[in-house]
């Protein structure tokens, strides 16, 4: 069996689509380029798909990822221009690569997430951003099914600014339509971060509700979130790493050969 991994985007109005959303769609679209799938043994076989860590609803992303497993080969890139024709546009396959190692999902271990907040003076947002790095814990609440739940947001802040000027806007194409519709005289903030993942998950609107917290920041419109990049975390930089470069970089070693 051949395993590949995908890169995927959530762009435009597709960022509304759930995670069950997606994977209806895009197992019609494995249907559609007639990828020959490998499927699990047992009274209910399914395609050998796997998820890893999905956006939430509303979310933009750039970077979402998922392995398949084939039944047969198939060069990489031609596999992912079936498949991205086969999706509706702003649900983009952008990359594959044969998987080479093992671990695609441990290496999940941090995002880097913006947030375009409209009617924010950049000012106002920069000491909001300073509080909150100031905080030693920096609690919320979320709502779930066993009730609210209160957990520290800070710890998993790793890195948090300010940047400059709409040329911010240009990491992603989702950031970049939406914001090419606001009048250019509005006062926005766009704030950058990048989060662990942890245990609670912290989200992109804990963090929102820990700027309003510790500096009372509260934007006047929903803020527009998108993830740039998931992956394995430098801790020496915080910067967020490529978490598909160990299967381009693997070398397979020759059958007989140590």
């Amino acid at each position: 069996m051949q395993r590949i991994r995908l890169r995927y985007t959530k762009r435009g109005r597709l960022r509304f689509t759930s995670h069950r959303d997606f994977q209806r769609a895009f197992e019609r679209a494995l249907r559609r380029a007639e990828v020959p799938m490998a499927y699990s043994a047992g009274f209910t076989p399914h395609p050998k798909v796997s998820y890893a860590n999905a956006a939430p609803t509303g979310v933009g992303s750039e970077a979402e990822y998922l392995e398949i497993g084939l039944a047969q080969v198939r060069d990489p890139e031609l596999l992912r221009a079936l498949l991205d024709e086969s999706l509706p546009a702003g649900l983009d396959v952008i990359e594959a690569v044969e998987a080479r190692t093992s671990g695609l999902a441990e290496r999940l271990e941090a995002s880097v997430w913006q947030l375009r907040l409209d009617g924010v003076q950049p000012d106002e947002a920069r000491r909001a951003v300073a509080a909150f790095l100031a905080a030693d814990t920096v609690e919320v609440q979320r709502s779930t099914k066993n009730g609210i739940r209160t957990f520290d947001c800070r710890a998993a802040v790793t890195r948090f600014e300010v940047v400059e000027g709409d040329g911010a806007l240009d990491a992603t194409g989702d950031a970049t339509r939406q914001g090419a519709d606001r009048p250019q005289d509005q006062a926005c903030a766009i704030l950058r971060l990048v989060v662990r993942h942890l245990t609670p998950a912290v989200r992109p609107d804990d963090v929102l509700s820990g700027l309003h917290a510790t500096a009372d920041l509260a934007p006047p419109v929903p803020a527009a979130v998108t993830r740039l990049a998931q992956g394995p975390l430098d801790e020496d930089t915080g910067t967020v790493t490529d978490p598909l470069a160990p299967d381009r970089d693997a070398v397979a070693v020759p059958a007989g050969s140590a």
